[in-house]
């Protein structure tokens, strides 16, 4: 895939250094206590979104069964969107007490994997894709902490479709300690939101339901998992 900047140009960057980056890839960096957040409103051109958005509609089957459904309060619940898992060989993500296994990697999010992993200097090896079918669908509040994510490659989130809030709430807050702002970011089509340490730590964070967005949203997010954790879980 071509991207609509030059890779080579910032081959390893670190989204700290934004300033310095070439100007095609000036993205948002968005900091607070213990939030640290780098937002890319065109990591895809439209052309190669729309593209990708078909594609992936075109092919993807979800899982169903045991693997569509999540335990909360100890009781297991449908999943309120669509879901499947890609990554290397032999890997499992654990969350909400499901395993997820990855299946292999189709071209086209393999290409992707590509990318972003050459722009952020990171071999993702996992990625998550979740659907939801229009503003209904939604992600409860909560934070991917699993031991076995590496927490220095932070958690790479790509969108397409339709625009879905993505909003953000310390921990002290959740758990009425103290007052502070949430952070609510607009998460566009072909974006790229760059979730890094410590903001996992400190940072819950969800797609709330919007009963105004009709569209469906795809949305990928990319991680890195240490086979060496998991294979001890």
């Amino acid at each position: 895939m071509i991207l609509p900047f030059r890779v080579r140009s910032v081959l390893f960057l670190d989204p700290y250094e934004i300033m310095t980056a070439p100007p095609e890839l000036n993205g948002k960096l968005i900091q607070a206590e213990g939030l640290d957040l780098w937002y890319l409103h065109q990591f895809l051109t439209k052309k190669q979104a729309d593209k990708l958005f078909d594609t992936l509609e075109d092919e993807l089957e979800y899982f169903t069964g045991d693997l569509a459904k999540v335990k909360i309060f100890g009781k297991w619940r449908d999943i309120p969107r669509q879901q499947v898992a890609f990554g290397d060989p032999g890997m499992v993500y654990r969350f909400s007490s499901l395993s997820v296994p990855a299946l292999p990697w189709p071209s086209a999010l393999k290409d992707l994997r590509d990318d972003v992993s050459s722009v952020l200097g990171q071999d993702y090896n996992f990625v998550l894709v979740n659907r939801y079918r229009n503003g209904l669908d939604h992600m409860g509040e909560h934070r991917d902490d699993e031991g076995e994510l590496d927490e220095g490659a932070g958690i790479v989130s790509i969108s397409l479709g339709q625009v879905r809030d993505f909003v953000l709430r310390h921990r002290d807050v959740k758990f009425k300690k103290r007052r502070m702002d949430s952070v609510k970011i607009p998460l566009g089509h072909g974006s790229l939101l760059h979730m890094r340490s410590p903001t996992n730590t400190f940072w819950y964070h969800a797609l709330p339901p919007r009963k105004k967005a009709l569209g469906v949203r795809i949305n990928l997010t990319f991680r890195k998992v240490i086979p060496e954790k998991m294979s001890k879980k």
